[in-house]
């Protein structure tokens, strides 16, 4: 293989650099060396692992970067990166089959470290490192893919407070099972929505089976604070979409256990939890707990009842119907939301609106709240109502200033075959990049063609 050329080496340094993903996927497709070394002498797997860049590490990675390889100082790059305490790193830089490809002992340092920073706390082990007295300065960051975490800086160390997490990730991918108390115990202190410690923490034990698991996970739904019983709606969550096609028991399992819990759970918010939980599955149970809770206190709660008197392709019966129809009135945006997205198609056997459905609908597209707008929008443009009141709705969208608001009118009237849809889409406006593959941009291709089949559209 020919040795690739200073300029292109150069390209990829300064790409890795720059944290410029693409160009450094592209030097390598053209032949740098995934090994390449940084201006410290360094591979740039390190580089991209100091800038707790996990997008370019893992594109290095993929490439061939050894993530393995022992450096000067005893580390490597994959070490390196469990000290930073970015979940989203390690789990790129850890790469494939880490259980075959590491011996015992190097899978042990692994855990050890992760454990280390997580048991001795990220600022009291910066605090230990840099011999800085002063407080540390913490901010919360994008992670990945909607998580967030604290970063930490201290002494002129930056970490990430994801060593629990770390942990968490490299005993489930070495085949290290700990009980479900010690993996929880590493995410309670960090219930903030959406908190990396505490989705991987969910994610990993929503993973495992096996009745000692799920004794251990079910002991928790009498725990007395109601941060643990959240955790575990969490885990349930995880398992509901991450449970395989072919083991049927569980899945009635998991769904009688919520039906259950939802029939006797004291705090609204953990109450929301379960049902949104329990709302992947498909129970008998459903449209009875949902007219249990649909007047209930908590509006999270009556939201996602909305979704319990709702199962796709089921009739509603008459009581559900009437109370949908009540939640309407809902002092709560988020629940007319709930109702006017449980009023789309696939909610509705044979696509059909009934005449109090169609008002409820034409009523949430003139709601003071725009979500609430969007989602009525959304259901009503899906539906095959073609009534008046229905086409005049969606004209007087055209005059809206929010853009998806004129774009869903748009699609509405394309879908309805109206002449009026060329003009629609013409009073939406430029749009982003990523409307580039929007449905609703698309209907007007089908639009132009099926009213003009022989014109090139």
């Amino acid at each position: 293989m020919p040795k690739p050329s200073l300029d292109l080496t150069e390209r990829l340094v300064s790409a890795v650099i720059a944290g410029d993903t693409d160009t450094v996927r592209a030097c390598l497709e053209q032949g740098a060396a995934p090994d390449s070394s940084g201006p410290d002498g360094l591979p740039l797997l390190c580089t991209a692992v100091a800038r707790r860049d996990h997008l370019t590490a893992e594109v290095l990675v993929e490439e061939g970067a050894d993530q393995d390889r022992v450096l000067p100082d005893g580390s490597t790059p994959l070490l390196r990166a469990v000290d930073t305490g970015s979940p989203a790193l390690v789990s790129v830089v850890l790469g494939d089959a880490p259980r075959l490809r590491l011996p015992e002992a190097s899978r042990q340092q692994l855990l050890d470290l992760a454990r280390h920073w997580h048991e001795t706390g990220v600022v009291e082990e910066l605090r230990r490192r840099t011999g800085a007295a002063g407080p540390a300065v913490k901010h919360r960051i994008d992670e990945t893919d909607g998580d967030t975490i604290d970063e930490v800086s201290l002494g002129g160390l930056t970490v990430r407070a994801g060593h629990g997490a770390v942990l968490t990730q490299l005993e489930w991918r070495f085949g290290v099972l700990p009980p479900v108390a010690e993996v929880m115990a590493r995410a309670v202190p960090h219930a903030e929505e959406w908190d990396s410690n505490w989705f991987i923490a969910a994610h990993c034990l929503g993973e495992r089976r096996g009745p000692r698991v799920w004794s251990e996970l079910t002991a928790l739904r009498r725990h007395p604070d109601p941060t643990h019983r959240r955790f575990l709606v969490s885990v349930l969550w995880q398992r509901c979409f991450l449970q395989p096609d072919d083991r049927a028991s569980d899945l009635a399992q998991d769904a009688d256990f919520l039906a259950s819990w939802a029939q006797d759970e004291p705090d609204g918010h953990v109450l929301a939890g379960i049902l949104d939980a329990y709302n992947g599955w498909d129970h008998p149970d459903q449209e009875a707990i949902g007219l249990r809770y649909a007047d209930h206190p908590d509006p999270g709660v009556r939201s996602e009842a909305a979704f319990c008197l709702s199962r796709e392709g089921t009739a509603r019966g008459e009581a559900a119907m009437s109370a949908l129809l009540g939640m309407v009135h809902d002092p709560e945006p988020a629940v007319r939301a709930a109702v006017a997205q449980v009023f789309a198609p696939r909610f509705t056997p044979g696509n059909h609106l009934t005449p109090a459905m169609r008002d409820a609908l034409l009523r949430l597209i003139d709601d003071d709240a725009l979500p609430v707008r969007h989602r009525a929008a959304e259901s009503l443009a899906c539906s095959d109502d073609r009534s008046a009141p229905t086409l005049h709705a969606f004209l007087g969208l055209l005059d809206e200033d929010d853009k998806d608001l004129r774009l869903e009118a748009a699609f509405a009237l394309a879908r309805r075959d109206d002449p009026r849809a060329e003009l629609a889409y013409e009073r939406i406006g430029p749009l982003d990049a990523f409307s580039e593959h929007d449905h609703r941009l698309s209907a007007l291709w089908t639009y132009r063609t099926r009213r003009h089949p022989d014109r090139d559209a």
